[in-house]
């Protein structure tokens, strides 16, 4: 039972006050219950038993405890908890209505966890941006809560999805089962952050923060997986030798196979890297970069007297044809759009990365171009006058040094050549093709399996009766990758067994249902805190985050809310002693260490020098 209290005077029930506000909500924009009394009201909650339930022997008063809670059905509001003890059996008993609305112990419902933690997670707000939010519907709030409430609402979320693994897993045989893909991100030295997705029903299954990407640490976690849902279809995941040992203790039966994307980047990766590293390096000597910027800034501060002859330019493109008294000042729009036509190259690419996207390849044949379209253009004189081409000499002189670097050039007509070797695999394929725009959204389902396998055998066959393969060990590298793992490419389809009768299921051939999960998450991040370090967010992220994304699945959410109305009713069903066990685990972020004390703590006599320099200095 419960009653509010406004100037010691009792008013209506609790429960009409919830009410009342529900209709307030729809007639006065930001009214809040609150606001409809001198000062907060102090709402009673005490048990309605008298009785205990356990023993059935009258019940006592225990304690009355005062808290400020604040929800948004009701505003903020004094809450007085009545706590009633049996004293034979020492059971205590409370009212089931204040642990409905918000945690025992804590001054915020569980409709502000929910709302604060899904503008965090899904709507990408910051701290500061939900206080303000909040405070618009008179909950007032700090960013540091905000923070806690985040923290809260993912918390509750995976003990949630942990009691519902169940009827996941019951959902997932109405498809057949699950196939389950595996991927991990890391940044530098930080904890990689391992998820597993079921790619039928797009439920995120688990996750884990691991040192290492290696066969002891995602046993484990592999192991929680087939504890909870069973035996899977099949896998795809990378080619990392951690997951592929991990896997074949775990799931030796199960089809295994390699995710073509990760496959191909990883093939060209070792193929074109040696070329590409050096072209990079070259560039990077050279300093092209810095001596174009500069050019550029000086000639951007002549063309912004002159606005007008980039449109001079443009029609003139068009028109092939000049006004005469534009001429002399066409020099410095040509050169300027030359140089930013040939540092857009540094940006060239699909979204895929390299070795799919090589940008520094498509800036370095952008700077040979460049030169030779100066050298072309500073012997046409519009006006016939030599002074006005001077705008061209000085790039052009820049360029001198770089197009003499015969190394730089030998090693781009090397890099093309193993370029048309790659991009004929890439094709048989059929992942990140070049006239995509999906970028790393392409999931590869395209074309048939049984069809690309034979496209790729033929490729095979071609590379090996090139007459360089013989002494060529970087193609002859390709092929026993090619060879290594062909039956994990190839993948049949799968019957699957389904309450409706046999179905036949086609294992995705690509990872990049994770891929574009983890590079999501990435964006939400730097949306929400403003860095844009990865590491950090890896750092500090917890483990279970991922599961949000279960929140936005129409399937999942189904199974999450188990024929509640809301996830605040979900919540308030967690036992408070396994939460907040949860909650201090989740707290507990490794500190970050300052990037110079890291070697010194990673010596391995580290306290004795320590040690040593302290007694050198008191002496």
């Amino acid at each position: 039972m419960c009653s509010p209290r406004s100037g010691g005077k009792k008013n209506a029930s609790f429960g009409l006050i919830r009410c009342l506000s529900e209709y307030l909500a729809k007639l006065f924009n930001g009214m809040s219950v609150s606001r409809l009394f001198s000062k907060p009201p102090l709402v009673v909650f005490r048990p309605l038993m008298t009785q205990c339930s356990h023993c059935g022997r009258a019940l006592n008063v225990q304690k009355t405890r005062k808290r400020w809670i604040s929800t948004l059905h009701v505003g903020r509001f004094r809450a007085r908890e009545v706590l009633l003890i049996c004293k034979p059996c020492g059971h205590i008993e409370r009212t089931g209505e204040l642990c409905s609305l918000v945690p025992p112990g804590a001054n915020f419902g569980y409709d502000v966890i929910v709302y604060a933690g899904k503008a965090l997670f899904l709507r990408h707000r910051n701290e500061e941006e939900v206080v303000a939010e909040l405070a618009r519907q008179n909950i007032q709030i700090s960013p540091r809560e905000v923070s806690l409430l985040g923290t809260r609402f993912v918390v509750h979320l995976a003990l949630a999805h942990q009691r519902r693994a169940p009827n996941i897993t019951e959902d997932m045989q109405t498809r057949g089962g699950y196939i389950c893909h595996l991927d991990a991100t890391c940044e530098g030295g930080n904890p990689l952050l391992m998820s597993s997705i079921d790619s039928l029903s797009e439920i995120v299954l688990g996750n884990v923060k691991l040192p290492a990407e290696d066969e002891e640490h995602i046993v484990p976690f592999l192991r929680r997986i087939k504890q909870a849902y069973g035996i899977p279809l099949a896998l795809v995941h990378d080619m990392g030798k951690g997951i592929l040992k991990a896997v074949a203790t775990i799931f030796p039966e199960v089809p295994d196979f390699i995710c073509h994307f990760h496959f191909l980047r990883d093939i060209g990766k070792d193929f074109l890297g040696a070329e590409y590293d050096t072209i990079r390096k070259r560039l990077s000597k050279h300093g092209i970069s810095a001596k174009l910027r500069y050019r550029a800034k000086q000639l951007k501060a002549d063309l912004d007297r002159h606005p007008e002859l980039i449109e001079v330019l443009q029609s003139g493109i068009e028109n092939a044809l000049l006004p005469a008294e534009a001429r002399q000042f066409m020099p410095v729009v040509n050169v300027y759009a030359l140089i930013q036509w040939t540092l857009r190259g540094k940006s060239d690419g699909h979204g895929y990365g390299f070795p799919f996207d090589r940008p520094h390849l498509t800036f370095a044949k952008r700077i040979h171009h460049l030169h030779g379209e100066l050298e072309k253009l500073k012997a046409i004189k519009l006006r016939g006058v030599r002074k006005d081409n001077r705008p061209y000499f000085k790039p052009y002189l820049d360029l001198e040094n770089i197009i003499r670097d015969r190394t730089l050039w030998k090693t781009v007509s090397e890099i093309e050549e193993k370029i048309t070797v790659f991009e004929k695999l890439r094709k048989a394929m059929r992942i990140a093709a070049t006239s995509g725009r999906h970028g790393l959204n392409d999931e590869g389902r395209k074309g048939n399996i049984r069809t690309i396998e034979k496209r790729v055998k033929t490729f095979r066959a071609w590379l090996t009766r090139r007459k360089d393969y013989p002494r060529n060990p970087a193609a002859k590298k390709m092929t026993a990758q090619i060879d290594k793992y062909w039956e994990k490419l190839f993948a049949d389809p799968i019957t699957a067994e389904t309450p409706a009768g046999p179905i036949l299921i086609q294992p995705q051939r690509t990872n990049n249902i994770l891929e574009q999960f983890f590079r999501s998450l990435k964006r939400a991040s730097r949306r929400r805190t403003g860095n844009a370090s990865s590491s950090r967010m890896l750092r500090t992220i917890l483990a279970e985050t991922p599961l949000v994304r279960n929140v936005e699945n129409p399937s999942s959410l189904r199974i999450l809310l188990g024929g509640k109305a809301s996830l605040e009713e979900v919540f308030a069903e967690v036992d408070i002693d396994t939460f907040r066990d949860a909650f201090r685990k989740a707290q507990d972020v490794p500190e970050k260490i300052p990037a110079k004390l890291k070697p010194l703590i990673a010596m391995p006599d580290f306290p004795e020098k320590l040690l040593s320099m302290a007694e050198k200095a008191a002496a």
